[in-house]
């Protein structure tokens, strides 16, 4: 296999044209043109289907694509092996996982896992929802940190648990008072939602929906850490929970328990390689404790 064929073919996917694919590594567009079609005739397979300027993936195309990312990421990673054999350093526990969980989650993870596991390096990656699927097909982490379901349904994950989402308030807010809150209460305050890309948006939309009270948004942002800043600069509120919300505007910003039930499941998971990092288990059990102490508050 051309492995500068399979490069093109990876780049087209994320690109949707030839032309931009052929400009990330260089090459002209009629040399691209000519790997696809090296790869294509190789495997006697149809990866893409013409239309005007954009090439379509064909359904066989869209099978091989996780598949080409793996190959790709493990022949990446041959420099970092023969560095890692010179060296004779620790091998890195390589964690993945969306922008959400990081601050109240995740990074209180890795404090308590480095107590644990001193000799232990960790790399964190940290991506958007969105891109965290790419990311996991590329087969490039230890373990896997998201709200479920994970966005990818080859990945079976292991369920940490789940939490509600509260309607998040400036401490000092009236409402933030308040035993519960419904709809009608928060009429004359700001909605700051999250984008429709997040699985808060979706579930928030998904019940008001239900219930037939749908929010009216007035500020909208693509992360968490963002809405929640701007709650504590009194703009108004939005949906968080004790697991996510940043540690460093909790103390600013009060959850008030909300009428209608919207629960977040959150899980890790690991790769599916055989090959394990030998820490794995251990950080695994670090994170559940965490996400245990912030259920209890």
């Amino acid at each position: 296999m051309n492995l500068k064929s399979l490069k093109i073919f990876a780049l087209v996917m994320e690109e949707g044209t030839l032309a931009r694919a052929a400009d990330r590594v260089n090459l002209s567009q009629s040399a691209a043109s000519r790997l696809l079609q090296i790869l294509e005739e190789e495997f006697d397979v149809t990866l893409f289907r013409r239309d005007k300027k954009r090439l379509i993936p064909t359904p066989e195309g869209e099978q091989f694509y996780p598949e080409a990312l793996r190959i790709l990421a493990q022949v990446d990673q041959i420099p970092d092996f023969f560095a890692q054999i010179r060296s004779d350093a620790p091998v890195p526990l390589r964690l993945i996982c969306h922008t959400r969980i990081v601050n109240g989650l995740v990074l209180p993870a890795i404090a308590q896992f480095a107590n644990v596991e001193p000799d232990t390096p960790v790399k964190l990656e940290i991506y958007p929802r969105r891109d965290l699927g790419r990311r996991i097909m590329n087969d490039r982490f230890d373990l896997g940190i998201s709200a479920l379901p994970v966005p990818v349904e080859t990945i079976k994950p292991n369920v940490l648990g789940k939490t509600a989402l509260q309607v998040a308030l400036p401490k000092d807010h009236p409402l933030a008072r308040r035993d519960i809150l419904e709809p009608a209460d928060l009429v004359d305050v700001p909605y700051i939602a999250l984008d429709d890309t997040t699985v808060i948006r979706r579930i928030v939309d998904q019940v008001m929906h239900r219930a037939g009270a749908p929010l009216t948004i007035k500020h909208e942002v693509s992360v968490g850490s963002a809405a929640y800043r701007l709650v504590k600069s009194k703009l108004g509120f939005t949906f968080a929970d004790s697991v996510a919300l940043d540690p460093e505007v909790a103390q600013d910003i009060t959850l008030v328990p909300w009428r209608h039930e919207m629960n977040v499941p959150f899980g890790y998971f690991l790769p599916p390689r055989r090959d394990r990092h030998p820490r794995a288990d251990a950080f695994a059990r670090v994170l559940q404790d965490v996400f245990d102490s912030k259920l209890a508050g």
